[in-house]
């Protein structure tokens, strides 16, 4: 589980609270998902083998990419709750960005076309996904 990050921004507590929750939920996403992807990756290719192997893998190879986005994410909540002048619109914007990602609201992108594949796949991957769908909802 991670740790909670001692707040640097001048953002509302509840807010850096509910960004950190949804980061949170993110994190628990993305190793979901890449464990899935993974399995699927060494269905094809053999055993990955080491963690080093898996981590250039999953920066470098473009099997990997559509993860990307949700790294991405993720390193952007980590800027914004380390902004001394952070400010709240910026972070509704991410709690947006994150509600548009999951609920796939571009459905012919490299993202929502694996990100299915994969809620089809896996049902850890739906269990995290509906964690992560109540951490972006609107309270």
């Amino acid at each position: 589980m991670a740790t909670p990050r001692p707040p640097k921004s001048p953002l509302d507590p509840v807010v850096l609270q509910r960004l950190d929750g949804l980061r949170t939920q993110l994190l628990r996403l993305h190793k979901v998902l890449l464990d899935d992807e993974r399995a699927s990756y060494e269905k094809i290719h053999g055993p990955i083998g080491s963690a080093g192997r898996v981590l250039s893998l999953v920066m470098s190879d473009p099997w990997f990419n559509w993860l990307h986005k949700i790294s991405q994410l993720i390193v952007k909540i980590d800027e914004l709750q380390d902004n001394e002048e952070g400010e709240e619109a910026q972070a509704s914007a991410l709690f947006g960005e994150a509600r548009d990602l999951i609920l796939l609201k571009d459905p012919e992108t490299e993202f929502s076309k694996a990100y299915k594949k994969a809620l089809q796949r896996s049902s850890s991957a739906v269990g995290a996904h509906a964690e992560a769908l109540k951490a972006v909802r609107d309270d």
